[in-house]
């Protein structure tokens, strides 16, 4: 008769520094900031666009007809609702989900790449937390409405700006925030 043998178990070593290994929830806190940030920009992307979608008639075309914009500074500041199935100046118009799905790749890449990016840092924590917050938001646009929700038009003399968002707004200064960071931290 043979004895049964024991599996060997795995061992779970502490952290070399003697400290006990942090829980889930203390890791995800560690990122508190970014999290907070994200929510903050999607919960007022997501009003801001569902007000825009039931007080202002869908302007396709662009036409800025009076019923269909609210002048906030005659000239310069409008509100309008537009939809935008493209990225940033309209590149890529039509590829939706094609867009949908780089959202959705970033996304996870940064949640692959949080250690080298530097997201421990609070000051990075800011600017993924806008561009996240801002990414999500042009997302579910993208997914409820096949096309993202624009409204804010600004004129600039004869030039228009192109038309934007809450999300976009984040997206933009997120990225400016990681700019900034990294050229005075360099390493």
């Amino acid at each position: 008769m043979t004895e049964p043998t024991e599996t060997p178990q795995p061992q779970i070593h502490p952290p070399a520094n003697g400290a006990r290994p942090r829980t889930r929830w203390e890791r995800i806190r560690a990122y508190r900031l970014l999290w907070i940030v994200s929510i903050a920009l999607f919960a007022l992307d997501l009003l801001t666009k569902l007000w825009v979608v039931q007080t202002i008639p869908f302007d396709p075309h662009h036409d800025h007809l009076p019923s269909q914009e609210i002048v906030i500074i005659p000239d310069f500041f409008y509100l309008i609702h537009v939809g935008n199935t493209g990225a940033a100046w309209s590149i890529l118009s039509g590829k939706s989900t094609l867009l949908a799905c780089l959202a959705l790749g970033t996304l996870v890449a940064i949640f692959f790449w949080r250690r080298t990016l530097g997201l421990h840092i609070r000051r990075i924590q800011l600017s993924f937390g806008l561009l996240c917050g801002g990414i999500v938001g042009n997302l579910v646009d993208r997914l409820v409405h096949g096309h993202v929700v624009d409204f804010i038009d600004l004129h600039f003399g004869s030039y228009t700006y192109p038309t934007f968002n809450v999300a976009d707004s984040g997206i933009c200064i997120g990225v400016l925030v990681y700019l900034w960071h990294s050229f005075r931290e360099p390493k």
